[in-house]
């Protein structure tokens, strides 16, 4: 794997990232968000690889990322991503940035009719190299700093095989005649957006014993529902930590016995709203 890497949390160390990929042709680009514990994914490092450096860009640090934009929307240098979507989707919905000329090696794996499309099922097929990617590492803390040095291997070792990959596979696209088709799935890719999660109607007759519930405990726990959906996106929490659904069917179950029921945190922030909602009070 290649060890030349710099993290990037400093604006010095910014400009020289800055310096470098304005020279770049090719980038390889990954990116690690949490999308287990937040509302809405939380993006919390960029990887970008740029001959011979892999860049690690911590996005909580605060730092300027203008000098990006360029890079990414020229149609001049080559961006390749494997399953791009979201990754794109989050540094539109944070940066603003435009994408031009990307390649999904996800994608184009498809396209060769391949079926197993991890990146390190890929890479081994395409490059004969493997990678051990830990699926600890891929749900660990990337929210948390500062970050470990399993984790900073692990950032590393996602893009810095891209370049090489995109070789390959391009050469196996033009081969099988699938150069028009990778083009137009890969700008259909680079023009996605990020959406607002959206609220199921009908999700609370999903919970767990629902149905075994009387009439009124049915109204109270769509009520809870709506209700806590609202209070998640708030808090930018995810749903089922910020109340889950047990607990919900617990409080419609036994509605004078929030205090047990509910952490002493919880229950000072929202026990008042939570009992108004149970006594068919509208907040």
């Amino acid at each position: 794997m290649n060890t030349n890497w710099l993290l990037v949390n400093t604006p010095e160390a910014a400009k020289r990232a800055a310096e470098h990929l304005r020279q770049a042709s090719i980038l390889g680009i990954d990116t690690e968000y949490d999308s287990f514990r937040y509302f809405r994914e939380k993006l919390c490092l960029i990887q970008i690889f740029a001959t011979p450096t892999t860049y690690l860009i911590d996005v909580m640090a605060e730092l300027d990322l203008s000098f990006l934009a360029r890079p990414f929307k020229s149609k001049s240098v080559v961006k390749i991503l494997h399953a791009a979507d979201n990754d794109i989707r989050l540094l539109k919905r944070d940066y603003g940035f435009e994408f031009k000329n990307i390649f999904d090696s996800h994608r184009a794996a498809m396209l060769l009719g391949f079926s197993q499309l991890s990146l390190e099922k890929i890479i081994k097929e395409f490059l004969g190299v493997e990678l051990k990617k830990s699926k600890k590492m891929q749900r660990s803390r990337w929210d948390h700093r500062p970050l470990t040095d399993e984790q900073l291997v692990y950032a590393v070792q996602d893009v810095t095989l891209l370049p090489a990959l995109y070789d390959k596979q391009r050469i196996s696209l033009r081969e099988k005649g699938l150069e028009k088709a990778a083009e137009e799935a890969f700008a259909k890719i680079a023009s996605a957006s990020w959406q607002e999660r959206i609220f199921d109607r009908r999700g609370y007759s999903k919970i767990k014993g629902y149905y075994s519930l009387a009439r009124n405990q049915k109204e109270m726990i769509k009520k809870l529902y709506a209700w806590r959906f609202e209070q998640a996106r708030a808090a930018n929490c995810a749903v089922f930590m910020f109340l889950p659904d047990d607990k919900l069917a617990e409080m419609v179950r036994n509605r004078d016995h929030l205090r047990e029921i509910l952490s002493p945190e919880k229950y000072r922030r929202y026990g008042s709203d939570l009992e108004r909602i149970l006594d068919g009070n509208a907040l």
